[in-house]
C-alpha cells in the first residue's frame, strides 16, 4: 500500500540516510558485532551528514527540522541495517535529544548541543536499575545536595551506549518523602570521580550496540548539571516516553519488514521437491499473512507518527504502537526463520541474527505487559 505520510523533503532525506548506512554502517557491521560497539568515526560521520541533531535548533548546531517524520525516516533506514544500529543512534538522537533541547538552560545547551550534533559527544540515558526496570517511580539511586554540588550514589543497568557515552542523563531520587514526585535528572559526564562503568553486557542479540552497567559512588555532580527543575524528573520522563516508544515501534516494524522482504526473495530462489519453496500453498499463505500484518501495522504507525508530528500523540496510543509492533516484529521474524529452514538457525544468516535482536523489544521501553496495563487503565479498568 502506498504510504502518504512523507513529503519530497523526507524522501530526499531518506536518500541521505540510506547512503550513510550503505557507506558507513553495512560494510563495517561484522567488525562492530565482534568488538561489541560502533566506532567513534561512525558518530562523527553521522554528525557530518546532519543525522544527529534533527530536533536541535540551528543555533546549537542542529538542523532544527521540528518535524518528527525526519526522525521516523532515519529510524527506518537504520533498522534495515540492524536493530542494534537503530538502538545506538536512536537513543542519542531520538530519546536523549528532547531532554537536552526542552529542559536545558541556554548555558547547558551551548555547552553540550554543538558537540551532541557533531558526534563528538555521545549520550545515553540512565533510568533502569538492577532492582527493576518498568517501575521508574521506585528507583533507588539517590542524589543529596552538598553545597553547590549533588552527591550521587546508586547504579543503573541495561544502558544502551552505556560503555561509550560521554554524557548520561541519570534519574535519581532527591526527595525520598515525595516518592515519584521526588526524582531529578542529572547530566553525568565521563571523568567525574566515582562514575564507573561495568563490563559490556553479553546480550542474546544486538551485540553491536554497547550495553553496560553504570555505577555511581559519591559522584559530585555540579548543580549546573541538573536538567530541568529539581524533583520534576519523573514528570519529564513520563512526558517523553511516548516519543521513545513510538521511535521503538517505527524501528521494530522497519526491521521486520526488511527481513520479510529478504525472506520472500529467499523463498523464490530456494528449491525443494523441484519447485520454489514459496510456491507451496502453506508458505504462500504464510507470506500473504505476514505482508498483510506488516501493511496494517504500518498504517497505524504512520497515523501515530503524523499525530506526534502535530503534538497530538497520546501516551495510550504510543503504548499500543510499542507493544503491537514488538509482537508483530517477533511473529514475522520467527516465521521468516521457519521459512529459511535449518539455515534460519545459523548466525551467519541475517534472519537468525534479526530473530535474536528482536526479542528484547517486548521488554525494553516498558514491557508489553506494562503497555497493556496503561491501555487497560485508560479503559477505566
Amino acid at each position: 500500500m502506498r504510504r502518504t505520510l512523507f513529503e519530497p523533503d523526507h524522501e530526499a532525506f531518506r536518500e541521505t540516510a540510506r547512503a550513510f548506512c550503505d557507506r558507513t554502517l553495512t560494510p563495517n557491521y561484522e567488525r562492530f558485532v565482534e568488538q561489541r560497539h560502533i566506532d567513534r568515526d561512525v558518530w562523527l560521520e553521522a554528525g557530518k551528514q546532519g543525522l544527529l541533531g534533527l530536533e536541535v535548533p540551528e543555533e546549537h548546531g542542529g538542523s532544527g527540522a521540528n518535524d518528527y517524520r525526519f526522525n521516523a525516516v532515519l529510524g527506518e533506514e537504520l533498522s534495515k541495517v540492524s536493530a542494534g544500529m537503530s538502538s545506538c543512534l536512536g537513543i542519542h538522537g531520538d530519546v536523549v535529544a528532547p531532554y537536552l533541547v526542552d529542559l536545558c538552560t541556554d548555558e547547558q545547551k551551548q555547552r553540550w548541543l554543538p558537540r551532541f550534533c557533531s558526534g563528538e559527544l555521545t549520550t545515553g540515558i540512565g533510568m533502569t536499575e538492577p532492582s527493576g526496570g518498568s517501575d521508574l517511580a521506585a528507583l533507588k539511586s539517590t542524589a543529596v545536595r552538598a553545597g553547590g554540588d549533588w552527591v550521587l550514589n546508586g547504579s543503573k543497568t541495561f544502558i544502551t551506549n552505556g560503555f561509550s557515552a560521554d554524557l548520561v542523563v541519570v534519574a535519581a531520587r532527591t526527595s525520598p518523602e515525595k516518592k515519584a514526585r521526588g526524582i531529578t535528572l542529572f547530566a553525568v559526564e565521563t571523568g567525574m570521580k566515582g562514575f564507573e562503568r561495568g563490563r559490556k553486557l553479553d546480550k542474546v542479540g544486538q551485540p553491536e550496540s554497547d550495553t553496560a552497567e553504570l555505577f555511581f559512588e559519591d559522584v559530585r555532580v555540579p548543580h549546573e548539571n541538573v536538567i530541568g527543575e529539581v524533583d520534576q524528573g519523573f514528570i519529564y520522563m513520563m512526558e517523553r516516553l511516548p516519543q521513545e516508544r513510538l521511535g521503538g515501534a517505527i524501528s521494530n516494524l522497519a526491521h521486520a519488514k526488511q527481513i520479510l522482504l529478504e525472506t520472500i526473495a529467499y523463498t523464490k530462489e530456494r528449491k525443494a521437491f523441484g519447485q520454489a519453496i514459496g510456491s507451496f500453498q502453506h508458505n504462500k499463505f504464510t507470506l500473504a499473512e505476514l505482508v498483510t500484518k506488516i501493511d496494517v501495522t504500518q498504517a497505524f504507525l504512520d497515523q501515530c507518527t503524523d499525530a506526534h508530528t502535530r503534538r497530538e500523540l497520546t501516551a495510550v496510543d504510543a503504548a499500543k504502537a510499542k507493544w503491537w509492533s514488538a509482537d508483530v516484529q517477533n511473529d514475522v521474524i520467527d516465521a521468516c526463520v521457519q521459512l529459511h529452514g535449518g539455515y534460519g538457525y545459523m548466525t551467519e544468516y541475517r534472519v537468525a541474527r534479526a530473530w535474536m535482536d528482536a526479542r528484547v523489544t517486548r521488554i525494553w521501553a516498558g514491557s508489553n505487559e506494562i503497555m497493556k496495563e496503561l491501555i487497560g487503565r485508560d479503559l477505566g479498568l
